[in-house]
């Protein structure tokens, strides 16, 4: 929304309705003058008069101040369309009383008008802006900050010379020994509160009643016998052994066309496979076939995983304890996937439906 108020230079042309009017309609030109009185000083309050004939001391048109006052309001409908409604007056300056041809005595004549108006910004958008009034004028600040792409800002360097983590304009210990904990201001922490930083404590929960501490931050307070049999305990035991793991990684799938029968390409994988099986005897291999959708399908996807390990176990020399035999599983029907694991299952399992078994 808006409103408006300025200055207008103003022309109009009054005509009206007589008879025996020589213009179109039965309407004459004014010249100070209608059919019922001759208005001697019809300029008053004029600029001049112009066009036409110079009748009654004056011409057809009229020239004079005038001032604006309306509002409106306005609606973006993009950067290049936007759409408004607006409602102005024109007052006559100092006064004109003749805009309608009729003389009232109070000199107040002025003109209301209203537009509707769809308004489109022409121009190329890469040269040219929409018009100013619909930008923020902090937009390009904003934009600025955000994303600099004038600005040239410098890096940030923010000194931490004991690199505690707390930048020295900060930094209230500014000398703390490297990989020592320190508070939020710099400070070497002290856990207990018995003078001696965490970082050379080495009994960092001292109760207060064993105050004051040696130089090790260990209280006078005598060590409990249970304390020394659990530490003998601990000093004594045998660490454990690490739990097994399986880090053959990722391992190929064995693509099927037709039949259960492994192509050339397929045994080049399987070799390739194999050695890395050999080379990690603590993984398990889980050898899975896919195919539910029928009995035939259930079948050759036990054929084809059957193929798999038969040809890793005969040609390879892989122990079939290793393997983990997986079929009818929802997925491509065409593809055996093969997977290390830890876990244990079956390494043969009947065939589903024998009668339907592929020939090789």
């Amino acid at each position: 929304m808006y409103v408006l108020l300025g200055y207008a230079l103003n022309a109009s042309n009054v005509m009206y309705k007589r008879p025996g009017g020589a213009q179109p309609g039965g309407y004459s030109y004014f010249y100070g003058y209608n059919q019922n009185e001759v208005f001697p000083n019809s300029q008053a309050g004029t600029i001049t008069t112009f066009g036409g004939a110079t009748i009654n001391g004056r011409q057809a048109y009229t020239l004079y101040h005038g001032m604006n006052l309306g509002a409106g309001i306005a609606f973006k409908l993009s950067n290049k369309v936007n759409i408004g409604l607006e409602h102005k007056y024109t007052f006559t300056v100092p006064g004109y009383d003749f805009l309608d041809g009729v003389r009232a005595g109070n000199n107040n004549d002025y003109i209301g008008f209203t537009s509707a108006r769809v308004n489109v910004n022409i121009g190329n958008t890469a040269k040219k802006v929409q018009p100013l009034y619909w930008l923020n004028p902090n937009n390009f600040v904003y934009s600025e900050l955000n994303s600099p792409s004038h600005m040239k800002m410098p890096k940030v360097v923010l000194p931490d010379a004991d690199k505690d983590g707390v930048t020295d304009q900060f930094d209230l210990e500014p000398n703390t020994p490297a990989g020592a904990p320190v508070d939020s201001h710099g400070r070497a922490k002290d856990t207990d509160g018995d003078g001696v930083p965490d970082y050379k404590d080495k009994e960092l929960l001292t109760a207060q009643k064993c105050f004051p501490v040696n130089n090790d931050g260990i209280g006078t307070c005598p060590e409990p016998a249970c304390c020394k049999e659990i530490k003998d305990m601990i000093a004594n035991m045998k660490p454990a052994e690490a739990a097994p793991q399986c880090n053959i990684g990722s391992l190929p799938s064995i693509q099927f066309k037709g039949k259960a029968t492994l192509s050339k390409d397929a045994q080049n994988i399987l070799n390739g496979v194999a050695a890395r099986i050999n080379a990690n005897p603590a993984c398990n291999i889980k050898v899975i076939g896919y195919g539910a959708s029928s009995k035939a399908a259930q079948q050759l996807s036990w054929d084809r995983v059957n193929a798999v390990i038969k040809y890793l176990v005969e040609k390879q020399g892989v122990s079939e304890s290793r393997f983990i035999f997986t079929y009818g599983q929802d997925g491509d029907a065409n593809t055996v996937d093969l997977q290390g694991t830890l876990d244990a299952g079956p390494n043969t399992v009947p065939a589903p439906h024998p009668n339907l078994k592929s020939r090789n």
